[in-house]
């Protein structure tokens, strides 16, 4: 019932970037329960309900994949830029699309909620987003994987719809700290919810 719910109402109400009853917890503030978390962590901690991501020394960055794999999914979470050059996002259904947050590497301007495609760079930019991210303050975030679409919405509002000719059927979500960055970012209230 909760997924046909959210399923008509991703369908019909743009403002689903601001649902956040009835889904699913995927973070639960404490620790790392539903998530790989890589070996030899020096990324990754939990602190008072917040994930926080860090830059190691020696800069080799880290992605923090869910235990489960999804198909169709609204995903919700809020994120907070942090020092340095923030350089992050949120690989759908295993390590190829994604949706950036924080600066592009390669175009040295700030993509957050594009899709970044490898071997297509940034094939759509989200709109608007100069005008709705709070760079000092909680950022809200909705993605909507379904099939080979994905729609993000930032604090609210739509900001992006693409279709992917290489979005994979199921894998999990990651959360990304790229490489070669001397940075930190942190996440809060991640919920997940699959769409069947």
């Amino acid at each position: 019932m909760l997924i046909r719910f959210l399923l008509f109402t991703v369908c019909l109400f743009p403002a689903v970037g601001t649902l956040a009853v009835g889904l699913p917890s995927a973070f639960n503030g404490k620790d790392f329960q539903g998530w790989k978390v890589p070996a030899g962590n020096l990324w990754w901690k939990v602190d008072q309900g917040v994930l926080q991501a860090r830059s190691d020394p020696g800069q080799k960055g880290s992605v923090l994949f869910t235990e489960q794999k999804y198909r169709d999914f609204v995903m919700q979470l809020e994120f907070k830029l942090g020092e340095g050059t923030v350089d992050s996002g949120i690989f759908i259904r295993g390590e190829h699309d994604q949706i950036q947050i924080g600066e592009s590497g390669s175009l040295k301007r700030d993509m957050t909620a594009s899709p970044y495609i490898p071997g297509k760079g940034y094939p759509q930019e989200a709109e608007g987003v100069a005008d709705l991210l709070k760079p000092d303050g909680w950022n809200a975030m909705t993605i909507v994987a379904m099939g080979d679409t994905y729609t993000v919405w930032l604090n609210g509002k739509l900001v992006v719809s693409y279709q992917s000719d290489t979005a994979s059927q199921r894998g999990p979500i990651g959360i990304q700290l790229h490489p070669d960055r001397d940075m930190g970012i942190d996440f809060r209230k991640i919920r997940i919810a699959e769409l069947d």
